[in-house]
């Protein structure tokens, strides 16, 4: 058994208007981009971007970033970033560094919580 850790890796699910990315791993400053870049590509034709944060096992500041630049990026496109199954760890984060606010959250099912 490998103790290396696992890299970003998404998965895009198209729902018309919205567009879902399941992120797998680490989002840090080596893989950063790997999720802004798609998901930028993703705004033009979405209104709604949901990730589901529920496999992403550590997030650091530029991953923290990342989600960041791509709200701004997302807003002034007329799009909406929504955040699901937030890890206890990432909302801490979040609610440390006070960007949770910016973000809706959405449960399992798209419920806005």
């Amino acid at each position: 058994m490998s103790d290396t850790p696992i890299p970003l890796t998404l998965a895009i699910e198209d729902h018309g208007d919205t567009a879902v990315i399941i992120l797998t791993g680490r989002l840090v400053s080596s893989s950063s981009d790997l999720l802004y870049r798609p998901v930028l590509a993703l705004l033009p034709t979405h209104k709604r971007i949901v990730l589901d944060l529920a496999e992403l096992t550590h997030m650091d500041s530029m991953g923290l970033g990342s989600l960041l630049r791509l709200y701004v990026s997302a807003k002034a496109r007329g799009c909406t970033i929504e955040l699901r199954n937030l890890g206890n760890r990432v909302r801490e984060l979040m609610v440390m560094t006070n960007l949770l606010p910016m973000f809706t959250v959405v449960g399992e099912h798209g419920v806005r919580m």
